[in-house]
């Protein structure tokens, strides 16, 4: 072993063992991520009344109405006619009777307090049980859901954060473009009735 004075290890010895502590750490977040990705990431956030996912599949969408009797389902990615996973959702909320919403927002831009409000309306309007997603049910569908439980269902802050963590494959990081849901939250704090932390 490779050692300075005494029994103490060398900073090169030191920094090997962080360098691989750091790789296992994002061999393990990958796995995670990829495990969240095959699986759908589809989760209650409230039973039996608000649920996200990623993208789902028609088959996604139809285990989804039977297990949980999903009635309206939100698209954040907004209208895409003519693109195969937009016409597939279309048409298997159709053949199941759900009601089909399209909401257009970007994981990478602010949603303004007028954007939020629009969402939180058409949320809060929607026949229960309701499922709310994106592309990979992490960012977009990690505010939408935060903005649901804070402004809809009132359950409070923590609560409301909760939605936008590693949890769900969000990572709130401020040097990455997603970052931009967790600024949109911090905020719309007041305007949601959260008092300044």
């Amino acid at each position: 072993m490779e050692t300075s004075k005494g029994n103490t290890p060398s900073f090169g010895l030191q920094a090997k063992r962080v360098g691989i502590g750091a790789l296992v750490m994002l061999g393990l977040m990958g796995a995670y991520l990829g495990m969240l990705e095959l699986s759908g990431n589809f989760r209650a956030v409230i039973p039996g009344e608000l649920y996200r996912s990623g993208q789902p599949t028609a088959a996604a969408i139809a285990r989804y109405r039977a297990a949980h009797g999903i009635k309206t389902i939100i698209n954040l990615r907004g209208e895409n006619a003519g693109r195969d996973w937009y016409d597939t959702e279309l048409a298997e909320s159709e053949k199941l009777g759900i009601t089909h919403l399209n909401f257009r927002m970007s994981a990478k831009h602010e949603l303004s307090q007028a954007k939020a409000a629009e969402l939180i309306d058409m949320m809060a309007a929607a026949e229960k049980p309701l499922l709310i997603h994106c592309s990979s049910g992490a960012d977009r569908t990690g505010l939408a859901s935060a903005l649901y439980v804070a402004a809809v269902a009132k359950l409070g802050e923590i609560r409301a954060e909760d939605q936008l963590t590693p949890v769900y494959g969000h990572i709130p990081l401020p040097f990455l473009n997603i970052y931009a849901m967790d600024d949109t939250f911090e905020k719309l704090e007041p305007w949601l009735g959260f008092p300044d932390s």
